[in-house]
């Protein structure tokens, strides 16, 4: 399907699967990335480099709103009590709000985050309202000294008692839901070739430690590897370190992902989708593009494709999000766009 030329600097030719289909649902932003839908069926999305955060009302999503502005690279967005929660580079904020809101009012911080390295933050709740936030690390590979990088947190949801949930995640910047298990995109490490490491897919546990800095995986569900460069350093630690379920190729950047429950797509579609952005320092590009991956299998497959033409890229998805009514959001923050997907329809 040719969508022109929205946002692009080439016309985008945008590939589905049958019966699906793409099309541009709200435009002109800077660096959308995470999104959140109301109640009421509006949308919020971040928009990092904007430094704001865009309503798109639920009956013209073409012509967002902006709800707040002079943010820290907000990124990560939940709705829960009454609240909206935006994770920033350097805090996590909530703004008083009801569906329908357009204006958010002065917001309470409720918690400060480390920065500069890896510099998205995510947030998401679970149903007993604990807040999960993810912190990525500070460097490519090394042992940090500030327990919140490179690992997810859980708090209450004012942002008090605060504790480690799950560690040794380079930057698990996607998190989801689904069944009662949380699931997390991670970005694996640099400079170690084009192959190494794969990027992968998480099952988080309370407790559990998932091998970065010292190992990584390279076969789904088999035993982490030592890091050649630096696992030297702690052998014994890729011993009890949780390997990724699912992986794809390396350097291909996971970020948001999102857990398919609707029933507008066929019962084979009812997956996890995740955005992957891109790499930025393989020979031969990977990435760009949206993946779906089974939670049982761990099998990775291409859902929407065309945003990388030969060594060309044409766009860069980012967040992705299940409405209500059964489709699909996904942001592409090299174009500004935010695309839905739908079947049938």
């Amino acid at each position: 399907m040719v969508l022109g030329s929205v946002g692009a600097a080439q016309p985008l030719t945008l590939q589905a699967p049958t019966g699906f289909k793409v099309s541009p649902y709200a435009q002109g932003f800077k660096n959308p990335r995470f999104m959140v839908q109301a109640p009421n069926g509006d949308v919020l999305v971040s928009d990092m480099s904007a430094g704001k955060v865009y309503m798109l009302p639920h009956s013209a999503p073409d012509k967002p709103v902006v709800y707040a502005q002079g943010l820290h690279s907000p990124h990560g967005l939940a709705l829960h009590g009454g609240y909206l929660y935006v994770a920033n580079t350097d805090s996590v904020v909530r703004f008083a709000y009801k569906a329908g809101d357009q204006k958010g009012q002065t917001p309470q911080k409720l918690l400060s985050l480390p920065t500069g390295g890896h510099f998205t933050r995510t947030v998401v709740f679970d149903q007993a309202g604990k807040m999960y936030v993810s912190v990525g690390s500070s460097c490519n590979v090394c042992e940090e000294s500030d327990p919140h990088r490179a690992a997810v947190w859980v708090y209450d949801a004012d942002g008090k008692n605060g504790k480690p949930y799950a560690t040794g995640l380079r930057n698990a910047v996607g998190l989801a839901w689904l069944d009662g298990v949380l699931y997390a995109s991670n970005n694996g490490r640099d400079n170690l070739g084009d192959n190494l490491p794969p990027e992968g897919f998480y099952k988080l546990a309370s407790g559990a430690f998932f091998g970065w800095p010292y190992c990584y995986t390279v076969k789904a569900g088999q035993p982490q590897v030592w890091d050649k460069d630096f696992g030297r350093k702690n052998p014994a630690a890729c011993t009890g370190a949780t390997p990724a379920f699912a992986l794809t190729t390396a350097h291909a950047a996971p970020l948001g992902i999102a857990a398919y429950t609707g029933q507008q797509f066929p019962v084979a579609y009812r997956k996890i989708f995740a955005a992957l952005h891109g790499s930025w320092n393989r020979s031969q590009k990977s990435g760009y593009k949206l993946v779906m991956i089974d939670p049982k299998t761990g099998q990775v497959s291409d859902f929407v494709t065309g945003f990388l033409r030969g060594q060309t890229t044409l766009g860069r998805p980012a967040g992705v999000l299940a409405l209500a009514d059964g489709s699909l959001l996904f942001t592409d923050d090299q174009n500004g766009v935010v695309y839905r997907v739908s079947y049938g329809r």
